[in-house]
């Protein structure tokens, strides 16, 4: 008669748990920066150009505990948004720069770049702002959502942004203005492309222009 052989001792539940908060610690502390697809928050040339504070790390009036060190100074603009009743326009304005955001639906057609007759009184608008600001660098940018073909987006924002900047032109005609035009398709979303509202609001098209410098 054989002898059972006995049972394998059981891990004490305490031992357990340790393993399982430190397996926890250990997810978490993983990066979110590690993420290649992230992008930056606003298109190249739009960053603001005011240096940032210099900050004295000896002052005796700054008081952090041993071993600690700044970090690097950032200038935080103060931003005024105002946005239009169904969000159809939306101006930006910080110390620095100036921004008009129309939705496409305002400026054009399904999927289309001709731009409609209530286009033309918004792009007005937009150009009296720049000859009361003296402004002489003004940015015009197209953006779509991320339905249909990366490629399309491309295109598509901006051939709107070539036609913005074909009204826009002649009305500031005889002014010393340079002109950036591009077209980002569905780079730098605004808004959660997951809705119709959102999606809405990444179809645009932007004309800024720093106020500043």
């Amino acid at each position: 008669m054989r002898t059972p052989s006995p049972a394998p001792a059981r891990r004490p539940a305490a031992t357990f748990l340790v393993a399982v908060v430190l397996a926890a610690a250990v997810q978490f502390t993983v990066p979110a920066a590690a993420r290649a697809d992230e992008t930056p928050s606003v298109p190249p040339g739009t960053e603001s150009t005011v240096a940032p504070p210099e900050v004295d790390a000896t002052a005796p009036g700054l008081k952090m505990r041993d071993g600690a060190t700044l970090a690097a100074a950032k200038v935080l603009p103060i931003v005024s948004i105002v946005e239009s009743q169904g969000g159809e326009e939306r101006r930006e304005e910080t110390s620095t720069n100036l921004k008009f955001a129309l939705q496409a639906e305002v400026l054009f057609g399904k999927d289309s770049a001709k731009l409609t007759p209530e286009a033309d009184a918004r792009i007005a608008a937009i150009a009296e702002e720049i000859k009361k600001r003296n402004a002489s660098r003004i940015r015009i940018f197209g953006f779509t959502d991320n339905l249909g073909s990366s490629a399309h987006g491309d295109v598509l924002s901006k051939q709107r942004a070539d036609a913005v900047h074909g009204v826009l032109s002649p009305l500031l005609a005889g002014t010393n203005v340079t002109y950036e035009i591009r077209g980002y398709g569905e780079q730098y979303a605004i808004a959660d492309n997951s809705t119709e509202e959102g999606r809405r609001k990444n179809r645009r098209v932007e004309v800024s222009f720093p106020t500043a410098g």
